[in-house]
């Protein structure tokens, strides 16, 4: 059975109230060690609380386990002070971790601890010793980063919060958000450095949990290591001042991200985008790339340094050596992109007059859409790319007189690195004979991958509880005579579906997913190779045996915009 461990609130003074119902839980309970969070102590103006004091120092006070406390906002009472100084202990049971501490316990149990709060920078770029002002409630940076050394850790104690860690959850704060404690950028990078599997803080009035995160691995096969951050109110004040739970510090990190997790806070926090200029402006910001870049240069290679930020995604538009040229149209939210190395040449499609792969891209440097972080954002940013969807759609509808469909495959992990669509034409009878959902499955198959499934469900297609999968959307323009008017197609997904086939607003689709287990070893190329069978291009599978000059890409870049620019939305936007 793992370890039983519980967590409390700040005592304020309040402990025999605290060691009485300890002492009542622990026959049953068995916890193996306590944690006492904020302010152990009370101010001690008042008589009956120096007596509390000296009662627990004397022993007449029982602490049922093993119980340690840091530093709150005040500094600890002089007798107590005296005592540890002593015994290195308050009493039997009761134990001080410091206020910049470390300690592993009997069950191998790794407790970090950073108590007060951070005073003002005095210049000093040292962090204190623990000689000198171990037991006044204020800590410098230098102590923060002091905690560096120890790597990692199974639990964090601070007693104010880590900047940005509410960033990406729906969880709201319970009880008197007024007493929350500072966010601080020098915990946010403590709790970054050191991945605690538990990071507990103090909030007088208010109980906070957030919902899990985890921390992108460091080397290729490592798992995810997942920090949950929970605040608790003073101990009295609410029901939820006391948190329980089991700790078993042998259990390897995850190696696939289950449901209601997120993605670590302060690697969002890093790669926020800025408010975008207008669409000319963009073009005009960023030079073009004079350097082909591998993007799987590092997969090629065992020890993988953390994903690049925005500044050195090949998504990015923060990235300086991004290629312009390649860009067709900026949304809100999402941006469209001739494909590097497209997979069709310029005249393969006689009636497009250009490749026609194209991708479409979120703003948002996120490995996949489900770990966006803003709510609001991730459901814009999936809209939005819809809508590019769809007006692409419209366009190769219009240009090939109803000839070609198209197919947008998906591939998201959480362990990639920006998420994004490839969109590509196909002749209308490849799809309407369902030859391209048969050589999808073949090839998963042969592959030995997961089974498709066809997503029943349209009002599901984004919400759909996996972040790793392989996403195909198959369309096909509707017959002539069958359009609908503008008013019956307000909505993309606005009829009913019938054997998961959905009607938009200029044809019929059907959405089919594969999940991407953890033991499979998922070739990224998978869509473009068995699109390239299907259309016969087998000597293009590989886009490095299709790259073209800059004046080609430009020349095809200009041409699908030329094409698209009726259906481009972004373009009746800046009008």
């Amino acid at each position: 059975m793992p370890p039983k461990c519980i967590v409390v609130g700040g005592l304020n003074g309040k402990l025999r109230p605290f060691f009485t119902k300890l002492g009542k839980l622990q026959p049953k309970q068995n916890f193996s060690f306590a944690i006492i969070l904020g302010n152990l102590f009370g101010d001690c103006s008042a008589e009956d609380e120096i007596a509390e004091v000296n009662a627990l120092l004397q022993g007449e006070i029982e602490v049922a386990c093993p119980t340690y406390f840091s530093l709150g906002n005040r500094p600890l009472p002089p007798q107590v002070v005296k005592k540890i100084e002593a015994d290195d202990e308050v009493c039997s049971n009761l134990f001080f971790l410091g206020k910049r501490g470390t300690l592993k316990n009997m069950e191998g149990i790794r407790i970090a601890a950073l108590g007060g709060t951070l005073g003002e920078s005095t210049g000093d770029s040292k962090p204190e010793s623990n000689a000198s002002g171990k037991f006044q409630p204020t800590y410098s940076e230098a102590d923060a980063r002091a905690l560096f050394g120890i790597h990692k850790t199974d639990i964090l104690i601070t007693n104010q919060w880590p900047k940005d860690v509410r960033l990406g959850s729906n969880q709201k704060v319970s009880g008197d958000e007024s007493s929350l404690p500072a966010e601080l950028q020098c915990l946010a990078d403590v709790s970054a450095t050191l991945r605690p599997r538990y990071h507990f803080s103090s909030s007088d009035g208010a109980f906070f949990e957030r919902e899990p995160f985890f921390h992108m691995p460091t080397e290729e096969g490592a798992g995810y290591q997942t920090t949950r951050f929970i605040s608790l109110p003073e101990f009295g004040s609410r029901k939820d001042a006391m948190y329980a739970f089991n700790l078993d510090p042998t259990t390897p990190p995850l190696v696939s991200i289950p449901p209601g997790h997120t993605i670590c806070p302060w690697s969002a926090a890093q790669s926020r985008r800025k408010n975008l200029p207008s669409q000319k402006e963009s073009f005009q910001r960023f030079a073009p790339s004079d350097v082909d870049r591998d993007p799987g240069f590092k997969r090629r290679h065992k020890q993988r340094a953390p994903p690049p930020g925005p500044d050195q995604c090949f998504f990015c538009l923060a990235n300086p050596d991004i290629s312009t040229h390649l860009i067709t149209s900026i949304g809100d939210h999402s941006y469209v992109t001739t494909a590097k190395g497209p997979l069709p040449s310029e005249n393969f499609f006689p009636s497009l007059g250009f490749p026609g792969h194209m991708l479409i891209i979120p703003l948002e440097h996120s490995p996949t859409i489900d770990l966006i972080f803003d709510p609001e954002t991730r459901v814009s940013t999936f809209t939005e790319m819809q809508r590019y969807r769809e007006s692409l759609n419209q366009m190769l509808n219009e240009q090939s007189g109803g000839k070609l469909g198209s197919v947008t495959w998906e591939v998201s992990r959480s362990n990639g690195i920006h998420t994004h669509w490839q969109f590509l034409p196909m002749p209308v009878e490849k799809i309407r004979g369902r030859l391209v959902e048969a050589a999808f499955q073949k090839e998963a198959s042969n592959l030995d991958y997961a089974k498709f499934k066809t997503v029943q469900d349209h009002k599901k297609v984004h919400e759909h509880g996996m972040n790793d999968y392989f996403r195909l959307f198959i369309w096909t323009p509707r017959v002539e005579g069958e359009q609908k008017s503008e008013g019956e197609a307000q909505d993309l997904w606005s009829a009913a579906g019938h054997k998961g086939v959905y009607q938009t607003q200029s044809g019929e689709e059907k959405i089919t997913m594969m999940p991407i287990v953890p033991e499979t070893r998922f070739d990224l190329q998978f869509g473009r190779r068995v699109m390239g069978k299907l259309l016969l291009l087998d000597k293009r599978l590989g886009w490095k045996e299709c790259t073209q000059t800059e004046d080609e890409e430009t020349k095809d870049a200009e041409a699908f915009k030329e094409a698209f620019k009726k259906h481009d939305f972004t373009v009746e936007m800046e009008e």
